[in-house]
């Protein structure tokens, strides 16, 4: 693809700009103000174009990096490739997305967990936890859950922003899928209380994770909510 294509592509993400949006997405931490119904249309449009994507991305703008996402093709990345959009990744709806819909369809995705779950930087860490919950949920085996329950007991309190979240949502998914570890996760969460008083909407389930736990095993159940 050439330049000019990117840059038109550019420029339709500029004409689809409102004021509006933007102002929402800014106060989650988003740079962008492109209604995210009209930029899945806008991709289905142009359908996968793998260098597009890339050229895209290369653009830094948040918008044409979402884009990027829904246009390439996650198995043409090599790992450096999706190590180094990750830490460009910085804001949390292009990082949300890169991993979700890229990094876990990757054959790399395993290598990446590992490497990503230990990095000082807290917001790859992230990355890399959201991949573990990932594996706690749908391939748990080879995991060492116990070992993972010490790891987020001793750093979950202290943990910044994303990582914090990624870390209380590997917590919580034990806690679902793991019955014999329940009454642990549970316990963990109770003592540490993180995300006790986030804000939550009617009818929306908490992410305290004793309370998440146990609304999600009620629904699995099919036991009524307590009055």
């Amino acid at each position: 693809m050439t330049e000019t294509t990117v840059a038109g592509v550019l420029a339709e993400l500029a004409a689809l700009e409102e004021p509006g949006v933007r102002a929402v997405n800014e106060n989650h931490g988003d740079d962008h103000g492109v209604n995210l119904g009209k930029l899945r249309a806008l991709a289905k449009r142009l359908k996968t174009q793998h260098e597009l994507a890339r050229g895209l991305w290369a653009s830094g703008d948040s918008a044409a990096r979402l884009l990027a996402i829904l246009l390439c093709r996650p198995k043409a990345f090599e790992r450096a490739e999706l190590d180094a959009m990750v830490r460009e990744a910085r804001t949390p709806k292009v990082l949300d997305w890169l991993v979700n819909y890229v990094v876990k369809k990757s054959p790399h995705a395993e290598q990446l967990r590992v490497a990503w779950s230990a990095d000082p930087d807290p917001v790859v860490a992230s990355a890399g936890w959201a991949l573990t919950t990932e594996r706690v949920v749908k391939r748990p085996e080879g995991l060492d859950l116990p070992g993972l329950l010490d790891v987020i007991e001793a750093d979950l309190k202290a943990a910044p922003g994303r990582l914090q979240w990624a870390m209380n949502s590997c917590l919580a998914q034990i806690g679902i899928e793991h019955a014999g570890l329940r009454a642990r996760a549970v316990a963990i969460g109770e003592r540490l209380r993180v995300l006790e008083d986030y804000p939550t909407p009617p009818g929306c389930t908490s992410p305290f994770a004793p309370l998440w736990i146990a609304e999600v095993v009620r629904r699995q159940a099919g036991r009524p909510a307590p009055a």
